[in-house]
């Protein structure tokens, strides 16, 4: 059981390993250098940053996704690191928040992304992949997990939290009043950005 009552930098040494690595470059991705530019201004709602945060021994992981604007969170149980099982789980998720709140989702070069295509027909948002090694262009994201990670620190085997453990933590999170917000909570942001569309539609 989680204490809900109750962070990570990579040194550049293991970095320079890192490009030593052949790694498999995802087809038919469009980079973060063709987003609009307008996003990086945070203002409107429906424009995400995705990631996966890895367990212990590298044998298991959740995702994370999170509003660049409202701060909103959305934590997804994974079963196994293949992009066709991780891209289903964010689907199933983002399928759920109305079509306004997932215009686009920035994601890292994570080979768990290689079905972007599919996940985007699925859910009608464009995905928008970072240079690799550049963290600070998901830097929501990333600060996030930071929060995240003071529930479940490095070395969690994730595949023994339930989704109500992640559920509690998501919850927590979404109505913990944030200073970047005015001290509103990202619950309370999102609920303005649906009054507002709400309002514009009646």
């Amino acid at each position: 059981m989680i204490n809900i009552t109750g962070i990570c930098n990579h040194h550049k040494r293991r970095d320079k390993r890192k490009y030593g690595i052949k790694k498999t470059r995802i087809k038919d991705q469009v980079s973060i250098d063709d987003r609009p530019k307008y996003i990086e201004e945070r203002l409107e709602a429906g424009h995400l940053e995705g990631d996966l945060m890895i367990g212990v021994a590298h044998k298991s992981a959740i995702g994370t996704i999170v509003d660049r604007k409202t701060r909103f969170l959305i934590i997804v149980k994974i079963n196994n690191r293949k992009s066709k099982t991780v891209t289903h789980e964010f689907a199933k998720l983002l399928n759920k928040q109305p079509q306004y709140l997932r215009k686009t989702m920035t994601y890292d070069n994570g080979i768990e992304m290689a079905n972007h295509k599919w996940l985007s027909e699925k859910t009608g948002m464009d995905i928008y992949f970072a240079h690799p090694y550049s963290s600070w262009e998901r830097g929501t994201n990333e600060n996030t997990n930071g929060l995240i990670r003071r529930f479940l620190p490095k070395g969690t085997d994730f595949n023994t939290i339930t989704i109500e453990e992640l559920k509690r933590i998501e919850n927590n999170l979404n109505n913990r009043p944030r200073k970047v917000l005015g001290f509103k909570t990202p619950n309370e942001m999102r609920s303005e950005e649906i009054n507002k569309m709400n309002q514009a539609t009646a």
